[in-house]
C-alpha cells in the first residue's frame, strides 16, 4: 500500500509558475500508472504562465477562486469544478480570489517535461 503525504512531498516551482507537489508519478513510485498526480497553489493575484501539454490534463479545484483559460475562452472556476484541458491547448490559469487558489492536476499519460511548451508572455 502507498498513502503519499502532501507535506511529504517536495514542493517546487512549476514551469507555469505555480507551486507544486507531485503526489503520484509512475516514473517517481514504482506504480502501474498511466497518469500523474500532483498538488498545485497559486498566490493571490497570480497567474500560471500560458503553457501546452502534448498531453490531456484535469485541474479539480480545491479551495479559491480562480479564472480559467484555454485557447481563448476564459470560465470563473470555484471549489469542486473539474477542468478538462484538451492536449497541446495553450492555458494558464489566474488567482483571482482573495486566498491561495489549490487544485489537483492530473496528466494523462504522466506529465514530462518534454511534452510542454512554456510561452512567455
Amino acid at each position: 500500500m502507498l498513502v503519499q503525504k502532501l507535506k511529504a512531498c517536495a514542493e517546487f516551482i512549476a514551469g507555469d509558475g505555480t507551486q507544486l507537489r507531485e503526489l503520484l508519478h509512475p516514473d517517481k513510485q514504482p506504480l502501474e500508472l498511466r497518469y500523474s498526480l500532483a498538488h498545485a497553489t497559486l498566490p493571490m493575484g497570480k497567474t500560471s504562465t500560458p503553457h501546452s501539454l502534448k498531453t490531456s490534463e484535469v485541474y479539480y479545484i480545491l479551495s479559491g477562486k480562480g479564472e480559467m483559460h484555454i485557447d481563448g475562452e476564459t470560465q470563473q472556476v470555484e471549489p469542486g469544478d473539474a477542468i478538462y484541458i484538451p492536449p497541446n491547448a495553450r492555458q494558464f490559469i489566474r488567482n483571482i480570489g482573495d486566498e491561495l487558489l489549490v487544485f489537483i492536476c492530473i496528466v494523462d499519460p504522466a506529465w514530462r517535461k518534454e511534452d510542454e511548451t512554456v510561452y512567455e508572455e
